[in-house]
């Protein structure tokens, strides 16, 4: 018995040994497999166009509205997180020549992204980790981020990638947040508020709300490109008056005339680039709050409307949001520095003090002084860029709008779209033609001095 035993147990020895066997070869079996997997998934068309900078665009969008903030710091925000998302681009594509170094107070920067690096996860990181900085309801856009990185992990992208991408994308990140440290904005948080004056032809607070004026001290933040906020200083309004035969008076009759006759083609398109953030409604004894887009966030939406109908890739997208908001924030500059010098009376104030005072304009009086238009300063500064990026001659299918209720409109091209958008303000009863004809001028040559000191193009900077 015992020899049989022996060659009992020496079999289970044996076939333990064969199953431990077994066992190793086909974990190395799968082990091989998982990486020659690995290298086997393509991950380089996770990102090829700019629909996620734009997605990230539009949510930063919703939360400029959620958070209410003014037009001139909204396309603040705009500009930041659109430099980050470029200056990644332009680390990586030789086409492309980055901002800083170019821009006022900004100091050149080399950026050496490693191999594990992959670029437009990077920009997008980069996107959303400063427009993240600098909204307040923080949570909203870290929702959506983490949506996004997960839809693009499921493309294949391994954690190392994902990680070495995310990090530089901070890298980058952190030297634009550094910049925008140093603009003056912060500092300007506490500088005084607007003092209104009694003294004839002066801007007053308009109803419903009465709200304090917007902003007074805009002048004071740091140009990206400008020599200074009043550098392309506008012509002034016509001189105050209430003698029915003056200039002044013409101009507010105007206004009051138009309103009474508007036409329906008029009123849509006043409503269409309304982009009044906070607008109050009082029904009854209720006054509630109705909140929208931005003049700047209705120009950064289209600039990514065009940037897809181009087949821009990711860079090309990333450069069109990048110079489309850096003009935006020169125009705002601009504008409000002229708000508060000229610091006019609106249409609204003056007729119902002098022509007709049951009058109310078709749009919502914004609270700061009328002279010139921000719309018309904006419209034609981003027009201006647009078009140096795509050429003037560029279909558009506006649809900006229509989440907040409004429908499409089309243009043949980005002159067209701005000049719209300037009268508009014409037909919303808020504006006289000289705040628009002279903004539509501010705004354009204020864009082609733009493009005259910085570029994004090598070739054109090494000319200049």
């Amino acid at each position: 018995m015992a020899p049989d035993y022996l060659k009992f147990i020496a079999q289970l020895i044996q076939s333990d040994i064969k199953m431990r066997l077994l066992k190793s070869i086909f974990g190395i079996c799968l082990l091989f497999t998982a990486i020659s997997c690995a290298k086997e998934v393509d991950y380089s068309q996770a990102i090829t166009d700019g629909h996620y900078l734009s997605e990230a665009q539009n949510k930063i969008t919703e939360v400029i509205i959620h958070d209410i903030f003014s037009p001139p710091v909204a396309a603040r925000i705009y500009s930041y997180a659109s430099l980050a998302a470029y200056e990644v681009a332009a680390s990586v594509d030789p086409n492309y020549v980055s901002l800083m170094g170019q821009l006022n107070g900004s100091e050149k920067v080399a950026f050496s992204p490693s191999e594990k690096v992959y670029p437009p996860l990077a920009s997008l990181a980069a996107y959303y980790y400063v427009g993240t900085g600098l909204i307040f309801s923080e949570e909203l856009m870290n929702e959506h981020r983490d949506a996004a990185y997960e839809a693009l992990k499921e493309k294949g992208i391994p954690d190392d990638v994902f990680e070495a991408s995310i990090a530089f994308g901070k890298e980058v990140g952190d030297v634009i947040k550094a910049y925008s440290s140093k603009d003056n904005y912060h500092q300007s948080r506490s500088f005084p508020k607007f003092t209104i004056t009694e003294e004839e032809g002066t801007w007053q607070p308009t109803p419903p709300a009465y709200m304090e004026a917007i902003e007074p001290h805009w002048n004071k933040i740091r140009t990206f490109v400008l020599d200074s906020a009043s550098q392309f200083k506008p012509l002034p309004p016509p001189a105050f008056s209430t003698d029915p035969d003056s200039e002044f008076f013409k101009v507010a009759k105007e206004v009051y005339d138009v309103d009474k006759a508007a036409t329906e083609e008029q009123k849509e398109i006043a409503l269409f680039w309304d982009c009044n953030p906070y607008k109050m409604n009082v029904k009854g004894h209720v006054m509630f709050a109705e909140k929208k887009i931005t003049p700047g966030g209705h120009w950064m939406s289209i600039a990514a409307i065009a940037s897809k109908a181009a087949e821009k890739d990711w860079k090309g997208t990333a450069e069109a949001l990048a110079m489309t908001s850096i003009s935006l924030n020169e125009a705002f500059i601009s504008c409000w520095d002229e708000k508060y010098r000229s610091n006019v009376i609106r249409p609204e104030t003056y007729i119902n003090q002098h022509i007709d005072e049951q009058w109310v304009p078709l749009l919502q009086t914004p609270p700061f002084p009328e002279h010139t238009s921000g719309h018309s300063v904006a419209s034609a500064a981003s027009a201006y860029t647009l078009a140096h990026l795509f050429g003037d001659e560029f279909h558009i299918v506006d649809s900006s709008e229509v989440a907040y209720g409004l429908p499409i409109r089309e243009f043949d091209s980005f002159s067209q779209a701005a000049e719209e958008a300037a009268l508009s303000r014409f037909y919303g009863g808020i504006h006289y033609r000289p705040a628009i004809e002279y903004g539509i001028t501010e705004g354009r040559d204020l864009a082609k001095f733009i493009w005259t000191k910085v570029d994004t193009k090598p070739k054109n900077v090494a000319s200049k």
